[in-house]
């Protein structure tokens, strides 16, 4: 698995709108806040508008939105529509024929491992608890005299 700019682009702009649950969050302000550039933010919000992921609304007060709860949203699901497959190596995919070895393949039973370790963690980490975690980090710093 790897996770190219836009994908860690995506997740910075889910969790953004995870923050921010229920609001319309202009792009300008989402590209400030994660530090991503505008241009490219524009395209990974298309994208992820495309995969359901994202709102958009029109006009003065517009903006983006997630389109679902943040608990609905894993890690997995976004890093998998953005980047692809996160299997570590091709012949752990469906159908896979680039091998004539490829089931008695020792290494194929440790990357098959790989693979599973990995999706357990992507895929039972959602967006809500990402961004209550966010939320404690902050709280947690604050100090007062």
């Amino acid at each position: 698995m790897k996770i190219t700019y836009k994908g860690d682009y995506a997740l910075k702009a889910i969790l953004d709108l995870s923050l921010n649950y229920g609001s319309v969050v202009t792009i300008h302000e989402l590209s400030q806040r994660a530090q991503i550039p505008f241009k490219f933010l524009e395209q990974v919000l298309l994208d992820l508008k495309r995969g359901g992921f994202v709102e958009s609304r029109r006009g003065k007060v517009g903006g983006y939105l997630l389109a679902k709860h943040p608990s609905e949203i894993s890690m997995g699901d976004v890093v998998r529509f953005i980047d692809g497959p996160i299997e570590p190596i091709a012949c752990l995919e469906k159908d896979y024929a680039g091998c004539t070895d490829v089931y008695r393949c020792v290494f194929r039973k440790i990357w098959s491992l790989v693979s599973l370790a990995t999706s357990e963690i992507v895929d039972n980490v959602n967006f809500e608890t990402l961004a209550n975690q966010v939320r404690t980090s902050t709280e947690a710093v604050v100090y007062q005299i």
